[in-house]
This record gives C-alpha cells, sequence and structure tokens, in this order.
C-alpha cells in the first residue's frame, strides 16, 4: 500500500490507515513492535511529525502502546478493540 502525496486525505491518515491494514493483515500481530517514527517517516516520505500524528492516532484508537525505552507495540487489532480477556 502506498499513500497519495497529492491526495486530499491529510498524510497522518493516510500513513495511520497503512499502518491499521498492517496490523489487520498480521505483518505487525499483537506482541510486535511497530517501526520507530523515524522509520515510518521514511518510509513513507513524510515529516516526523506526520509520522508521529499516525502513531498518535493507532494509539488513541487502541491499537498500540507505546513502552518508554523500547518503541510502541501492537496491543490489539481493530476487530479486538473495546473486547475484554477472558
Amino acid at each position: 500500500m502506498s499513500i497519495d502525496l497529492d491526495g486530499m486525505e491529510p498524510l497522518y491518515l493516510q500513513v495511520a490507515g497503512v499502518l491499521t491494514a498492517r496490523i489487520v493483515d498480521g505483518v505487525y500481530p499483537v506482541g510486535r513492535r511497530i517501526p520507530a517514527v523515524r522509520a515510518v517517516a521514511d518510509e513513507f516520505k513524510v515529516s516526523v511529525n506526520t509520522a508521529e500524528a499516525a502513531i498518535r492516532l493507532l494509539r488513541e484508537k487502541g491499537l498500540v502502546q507505546g513502552v518508554h525505552g523500547r518503541g510502541t507495540f501492537v496491543i490489539a487489532k481493530p476487530s479486538n478493540v473495546g473486547e475484554k480477556d477472558g
């Protein structure tokens, strides 16, 4: 998947969409670290601020969680958000 640098949709939403699709597809399974902000920015050729906004959106949706000094890890697939264990 790629993003449209000249499209109408904000870049951070496009990047978040690609990252979410990777979580759904199992590229980034639950428990796995996603790429660092700089790596995301480099991959999609966007600013670090845009990459940070995309990852922040994933955190707000409950898909990933930051662990100080370790990175950002997938904690749920979109279909699992809001479900309780057990």
